[in-house]
C-alpha cells in the first residue's frame, strides 16, 4: 500500500485530492498535514504567495495581507499579531511545505487524516456525487479484473463514491481514501448525495462611478508639459478622467521617477476631471521590473512610492501600465503587486485600474480574473494590433477590439471594464529593396518579401493632410471596420488602415452594447476636435 500511495520517507502522507492519489506525497509532522506549495498553489488556492527570495508566504485578504515569516508558528494579519500551535510554513531541501490547517483558514477544502498508512483525504469540490453502499463483502481492487491486486476488503454496507460505473466494473472510492475497482454486482443502490461546507468566500468591494468612463490618456515626459494642460483640453468633450503618463519605475530598489504637478491636478479638478496617474515600467531600460516584484521587500517598497505620490498629489486615481512582462521571470508577483497595490488604493480612496493587453495564451499569467477581484478597473488596450516591426496592417481592427472585449468578458464583469481605443494611425511604407540589397536565394523563396517595411504612428489630422496631399481615396473596409487608403509616392507604396470617426463608432458601439464600464483614448493630441462629438454621443458626458 505505501507503493500505491507513492510513499517513500517515514514522515511522507498520501494526498487523495478529489478522487485522486497525488503522485507528490505531503508531510506528516508532529500531527500536521504539510503540502507543497506548488500544490496548494495549482489545486486548492492560488492566491497564496511564496516569496522563495526572502523566505515570507503571503495571502491577501479583500481588506488585508496576512503574512507567514518560513520556521514561525506566528503570522501578521495587517498590523495583528496571531499564532497557530503548528509551524506554518517549512523549507525541506528547497522545497516549501504549508500547513494544511493553514490554508483550510483561507480556502473552501476539508480534510481528514487516515493511518496505515498515512493518507488525508482533501475535498475541494463541493455539489452533487453519486453513492452507494457495498451489497455485501467483497474486494476493491486496483484496476478492473478478477487478477488485480486487492487495494482494500470491502465490509457489507460501506459507503462508496462513486466515481465511474463500467460494464462489468465500478471505480469507488471510500470514505477513508482508497480508490479501486469491484464488480457491479457488489454495487448496491446508487443515490445522489450533495456535499457541501461552511465556508464563506471573500467578498471583494471596489470604488465603482456612477457615470461612463471618459477617459484619455496624457503623455507627459517632462515636468514643463504640465503647465499646457488648459490647451489640452480646451476642445475636448466629456473628458471625466485624465491619466498623466506621470510616474515609471526608476531604479531595482523600488523607486519611481515623478512628474506630477498639483497645478495640472487643481487644474482638472476644477473642471471636474479626476486624475489617475500613470506607473509605468517601460521607460528606464535599466530597470530589472521582474527582479523589483519577485521581492516581497522592493515589491511593497514600491507600492508605498506610489501612494505616497497619490497622496501628496491628491490624485483620484492611479493606472498601473507594466508592460512586457516576462512569465517565468515575473511569475505570480505581478498579480500579488496589483493585490498590494489595491489594499492601499482602498485605505486610501484611490481607484486602482490596470492596463491589460488583449486578452491571449502568453498574457494569461497577467490573471484579469483576480486583478478584477482587488483593482477597481480592468483596461483593455484595444489597440497595437499591428505595431512597429510587425506585418502591416490595422492598429485596431473592429474583430480585434470586440475579440479583446469578449475574451476580456470572461475573467471581468462588464462594469469594470475600460475599452481603449486608439487616436493614432500608423503609416505603412514599403520602399523596394536596391538592386544591391537582393538576395537570389531569398528572392526564390516562397515568403520573400522584395520591399523594406517601415511605419509612423501619426494623429488624426496628419493622416487627413497626408492623403489629400497624395491624392489618395479611402475606401471602407467592412472587414476591418474603417477606412483604407493607398497611394505611392518617389517609388514608394503607403498604406493606412485609417482611424476616425467612422472607425471610432465602431468601437463606441461595443462599449455601449457590452454595457461597460467606459472608454479610453491614447492619447490627448492625436484627435480632431470633432472626434468629440462622436464620442459624447455615447458617453452621454
Amino acid at each position: 500500500m505505501t507503493e500505491y500511495y507513492h510513499l517513500q520517507a517515514d514522515d511522507d502522507i498520501s494526498l487523495v485530492v478529489d478522487h485522486e492519489v497525488l503522485e507528490t506525497p505531503g508531510k506528516y509532522i508532529d500531527g500536521e498535514v504539510y503540502v507543497d506549495y506548488e500544490t496548494v498553489h495549482d489545486r486548492f488556492n492560488d492566491r497564496f504567495y511564496w516569496d522563495a527570495n526572502e523566505n515570507v508566504l503571503l495571502y491577501t485578504l479583500p481588506d488585508n495581507l496576512v503574512t507567514v515569516a518560513a520556521g514561525s508558528n506566528t503570522y501578521q494579519v495587517g498590523k495583528e499579531n496571531q499564532s497557530a500551535d503548528y509551524t506554518i510554513v517549512r523549507n525541506d531541501s528547497n522545497t516549501m511545505y504549508l500547513a494544511l490547517d493553514f490554508v483550510e483558514q483561507y480556502t473552501n477544502i476539508t480534510h481528514e487524516v487516515y493511518e496505515g498508512p498515512n493518507r488525508t483525504v482533501i475535498n475541494t469540490v463541493w455539489g452533487d456525487v453519486d453513492t452507494a453502499p457495498a451489497k455485501k463483502a467483497t474486494q476493491l481492487r486496483l484496476k478492473g479484473g478478477i487478477k488485480s491486486p486487492i487495494v482494500k476488503d470491502l465490509e457489507k454496507g460501506e459507503t462508496l463514491t462513486i466515481l465511474d460505473a463500467g460494464d462489468s466494473w465500478t471505480k469507488a472510492m471510500t470514505e477513508d481514501g482508497v480508490i479501486g475497482y469491484l464488480k457491479n454486482k457488489f454495487v448496491g443502490k446508487v443515490t445522489t448525495e450533495t456535499l457541501n461546507n461552511d465556508f464563506t468566500e471573500p467578498e471583494f468591494t471596489h470604488i465603482s462611478k456612477d457615470f461612463t468612463i471618459e477617459m484619455a490618456w496624457h503623455q507627459v515626459t517632462t515636468k514643463d508639459a504640465n503647465s499646457t494642460i488648459a490647451t489640452v483640453l480646451q476642445n475636448t468633450k466629456g473628458i471625466n478622467v485624465i491619466a498623466p503618463t506621470w510616474f515609471y519605475l526608476n531604479d531595482n530598489n523600488g523607486n519611481i521617477a515623478n512628474l506630477a504637478s498639483l497645478d495640472y491636478v487643481n487644474y482638472c479638478h476644477q473642471n471636474n476631471i479626476e486624475v489617475w496617474g500613470l506607473v509605468s515600467n517601460l521607460e528606464n531600460k535599466e530597470v530589472d521590473t521582474a527582479a523589483v516584484l519577485t521581492h516581497t521587500s522592493t515589491r511593497q517598497y514600491l507600492v508605498n512610492q506610489i501612494i505616497s505620490a497619490a497622496i501628496q498629489y491628491d490624485l483620484d486615481g492611479i493606472n498601473l501600465d507594466f508592460e512586457s512582462l516576462n512569465s517565468e521571470a515575473v511569475g505570480d508577483s505581478y498579480i500579488q503587486f496589483i493585490r498590494e497595490l489595491s489594499l492601499k488604493c482602498a485605505n486610501n480612496g484611490v481607484v486602482l485600474s490596470v492596463d491589460n493587453y488583449v486578452p491571449s495564451a502568453y498574457t494569461a499569467f497577467y490573471d484579469r480574473e483576480e486583478q478584477a477581484n482587488f483593482a477597481d478597473y480592468v483596461v483593455i488596450m484595444g489597440y497595437d494590433e499591428h505595431y512597429a516591426g510587425s506585418d502591416e496592417g490595422s492598429v485596431a481592427s473592429i474583430g480585434f477590439v470586440t475579440n479583446g472585449v469578449a475574451d476580456t468578458l470572461k475573467e471581468v464583469p462588464a462594469d469594470q471594464i475600460i475599452l481603449g481605443c486608439p487616436f493614432y494611425t500608423r503609416i505603412w511604407a514599403e520602399t523596394p529593396k536596391a538592386d544591391d540589397e537582393e538576395d537570389t536565394t531569398a528572392a526564390a523563396a516562397e515568403d520573400y518579401v522584395p520591399y523594406d517595411l517601415t511605419s509612423e504612428a501619426v494623429g488624426m489630422d496628419t493622416v487627413q493632410k497626408r492623403l489629400e496631399l497624395n491624392g489618395a481615396t479611402p475606401t471602407w473596409s467592412e472587414e476591418d471596420g474603417q477606412n483604407y487608403a493607398e497611394y505611392v509616392n518617389d517609388g514608394v507604396t503607403y498604406k493606412v488602415w485609417i482611424e476616425d470617426a467612422a472607425s471610432l463608432e465602431k468601437k463606441l458601439e461595443v462599449m455601449k452594447s457590452n454595457k461597460l464600464a467606459g472608454i479610453s483614448f491614447w492619447k490627448l493630441g492625436f484627435e480632431t476636435d470633432s472626434i468629440w462629438d462622436t464620442i459624447i454621443k455615447y458617453t452621454n458626458n
